[in-house]
């Protein structure tokens, strides 16, 4: 018989051997010391299990053995890009607590700062997640952008990644004389960047094709595990805190909240692309209406809130990062216990990521932007 002619018997599904494979950890392919176990048939992936590693144990711990003002700097290093976010969730839980009015300047400086750092928080992710997809074009844009986000911040506290500038009570030093006008003249830069971004990712038919109809996380799963933030969003649920349960001065700004249509990785991605021009809006009015006056309220040398715990949150931006502190009237507190919003919104990869392709995965995986050292700690 001819070798071109005899008939080769296709593979049957029943006898593919599934096996599985470690997706990292290596930096920055799987984000970090993340490890992702694969269970596969063939290409498709039929099991996730994220196992977090080791980045920055015992933040709690070591909490609870530091005085309160200590614990400030060390926030800085739970998601480590949004540290003004952090240091703010921590001193908001402790004014809450101990009662403390924080000055109109303060306010308003916090929320510059802090929408500021979610530009570029997500212009981190933005240009790390076409990274992932192959588009190192985005990735060049995206930092430099952040760059000058980082000067800014550089010239109010002198430092660009870690700052521990937050204060129980406000903020420790004013803002520069040049930094109004250094961060009017960022923003009317920024705006025209956002277009260009749209160029190379947002219109570009391939990257459309490669996100739409991918990690489908529907509303009441999303719901059902907690899920918040961007991600959250993207799944149709319209829940902001800085709408939803307002603090620091939220309630006095005109913006929009994003949501999405169908909850996958595309709407995940429009979430954080038009969050960028509304939180623009918001540092716009806050610049018109920034005050003068006081920037930190008077308080005792020693902190020793009433006996009790207290929780409090807020929006960052990657969701509700919650701080729960029990006091016994100590300088110390007795219990300290962080809820991070990306150890909760990776709970959900196994749900999403099940039945995709390795591939796939990746892309999944990078439109939850998670940040090891908050989910480790």
């Amino acid at each position: 018989m001819n070798p071109h002619e005899m008939e080769i018997a296709e593979p049957s599904h029943e006898t593919m051997e599934e096996m599985y494979v470690n997706m990292g950890p290596q930096h920055p392919s799987t984000h970090g010391v993340l490890r992702l176990l694969l269970k596969l048939d063939g290409e498709v992936v039929t099991e996730v299990v994220p196992y977090i590693g080791y980045l920055h144990r015992c933040h709690e711990k070591i909490g609870e053995n530091r005085i309160y003002t200590q614990i400030i700097p060390y926030t800085d290093r739970l998601d480590y890009l949004a540290s003004m976010y952090n240091n703010w969730g921590f001193v908001l839980t402790m004014e809450r607590h101990l009662g403390i009015a924080v000055p109109e300047r303060a306010e308003y400086m916090r929320v510059i700062l802090g929408e500021l750092q979610r530009i570029a928080s997500h212009l981190i992710w933005l240009g790390t997640f076409g990274l992932d997809l192959g588009n190192f074009t985005i990735f060049l844009y995206c930092f430099r952008e952040r760059e000058k986000i980082l000067d800014l911040f550089e010239s109010v506290c002198g430092q660009r990644l870690n700052y521990a500038f937050y204060r129980i009570g406000g903020m420790p030093l004013d803002l520069p004389d040049s930094f109004v006008a250094d961060c009017k003249a960022f923003l009317e830069w920024f705006k025209p960047r956002l277009p260009e971004y749209d160029a190379v990712m947002t219109d570009n038919i391939i990257f459309q094709k490669r996100v739409q109809g991918l990690g489908i996380l529907d509303p009441k799963t999303a719901i059902n595990y907690a899920i918040s933030g961007p991600v959250l969003r993207g799944s149709g649920v319209k829940w902001d805190l800085r709408r939803n349960d307002p603090y620091s001065i939220y309630d006095r700004f005109e913006f929009d909240i994003p949501v999405g249509t169908s909850g996958d990785v595309w709407d995940r991605y429009m979430v954080r692309r038009i969050e960028m021009e509304e939180s623009v809006k918001i540092i716009e009015q806050a610049l018109q209406g920034l005050p003068s006056g006081e920037i930190i309220a008077k308080m005792p040398k020693k902190l020793k809130p009433p006996v009790g715990d207290i929780y409090s949150r807020v929006e960052t931006p990657r969701g509700e990062l919650g701080f729960y502190i029990v006091s016994d009237g100590s300088e110390k507190p007795y219990r300290y216990k962080v809820r991070s919003p990306t150890f909760v919104n990776l709970s959900v990869l196994p749900v999403v990521g099940t039945g995709c392709l390795v591939a796939d995965l990746v892309a999944i995986l990078g439109s939850f932007d998670i940040v090891l050292g908050e989910v480790d700690r």
